[in-house]
């Protein structure tokens, strides 16, 4: 049995990164990270020419018809170079259409998501919480309400908004809706709050059945971006401590960074195929699926936390100043991280999924 990746999978991934590293190199997502809109038009632009607008979304509805794993394969690329934008949010309310939606919802908003007509997000945050089971504004035919750190909700022309016991929402943006920007410190995916006043709105039918999915293909993307940012800034530090000199050598010669490089290897390599394995389960393995991707996030996540950590150590004093690029993955792992919970909520989580 093969359990690597296939050529067209491989393709997709070094596509994305081939395209990153022409249009997106570090010195530009500087730019962008040191300006207010956390955005490149012509970014998104070419994203999009690729089909990454609709990886999951059906071909009927202008999509690729492919699974989470491929999702999450874009979503790794896009962690490794720090890429700035709305995929992530773009990507989960394609899926929540897919999943909850209506034929007439699709068929309205799908082809719009997967061609970029219209840059979609997410609205789940409240004050009790993340999940489905926290949220608790009501909708009928309008919604009012306020939600926390939503993906470019300003940008968005679309937003699937979680509501009560676990139900989904569309909202258009704009309409009756005040955007408070979130200075949040990834600049490279802003946030905001909004504030939701009598905004009309239509229920997604299949919300209840399908927001526990959304929130888990969620979980899958932010460990797939978590591994990528990893992988980059472990790859960072190691090509400084190979330049970087003190005492007449580099200070890759000398036993304790060698370690603590060695060390952050091991917890960073593993990663990759634990967020594999948990979006494949996400399509092939239902009664895995949930605990599964709860696990991952809380790990991955974790684990690009500490390498980040170990590249600003390892960097010295340069790796604490806003020169640094270490700086950029820093915070993009303190977003990935915080985004959908902390890693102890999901670790909690698994736990009851276990019955344990």
């Amino acid at each position: 049995m093969d359990f690597d990746l296939s050529e067209e999978q491989e393709l997709l991934q070094e596509t994305v990164r081939q395209l990153l590293d022409n249009e997106c190199p570090l010195t530009h997502v500087r730019e962008i990270f040191d300006g207010n809109a956390g955005h490149d038009p012509q970014l998104w632009k070419s994203l999009l020419e690729m089909g990454l607008g609709g990886i999951t979304i059906p071909e009927v509805h202008g999509g690729a018809g492919l699974e989470l794993l491929d999702l999450a394969l874009v979503a790794e690329a896009l962690g490794y170079g720090a890429a700035p934008g709305p995929f992530l949010g773009h990507s989960l309310a394609g899926l929540a259409l897919q999943l909850a939606g209506s034929e007439e919802q699709k068929q309205t908003w799908l082809p719009k998501l997967a061609a970029g007509d219209a840059i979609g997000s997410v609205a789940f945050c409240e004050e009790a919480g993340w999940q489905p089971e926290d949220w608790t504004l009501t909708a009928t035919t309008n919604l009012s309400g306020i939600k926390n750190h939503v993906p470019f909700g300003s940008l968005a022309d679309l937003i699937v908004v979680g509501t009560a016991d676990g139900g989904l929402a569309l909202v258009e943006g704009g309409s009756n809706t005040k955007v408070e920007p979130i200075d949040g410190a990834d600049r490279t995916r802003r946030l905001d709050q909004l504030h939701f006043e009598g905004v009309a709105c239509e229920v997604l039918p299949g919300g209840p059945a399908a927001s526990g999915r959304v929130r888990d293909a969620a979980l899958i993307l932010l460990a797939a971006d978590a591994y990528g940012g990893a992988a980059r800034v472990l790859e960072m530090t190691v090509e400084y401590a190979k330049t970087r000199e003190q005492f007449g050598v580099t200070i890759g010669h000398f036993q304790g960074i060698k370690h603590a490089l060695a060390n952050a290897a091991i917890r960073v390599d593993p990663v990759r195929f634990l967020v594999w394995y948990a979006a494949h389960a996400f399509d092939h393995v239902p009664d895995e699926s949930e605990r599964t991707a709860a696990l991952t996030k809380a790990h991955a996540t974790s684990v690009f936390m500490e390498a980040a950590r170990d590249a600003v150590e390892l960097h010295g004093g340069y790796g604490f100043t806003w020169e640094c690029d270490v700086q950029i993955f820093f915070k993009r792992a303190m977003f990935d991280r915080a985004f959908l919970g902390a890693p102890s909520i999901h670790r909690e989580r698994a736990v009851a999924l276990a019955d344990w």
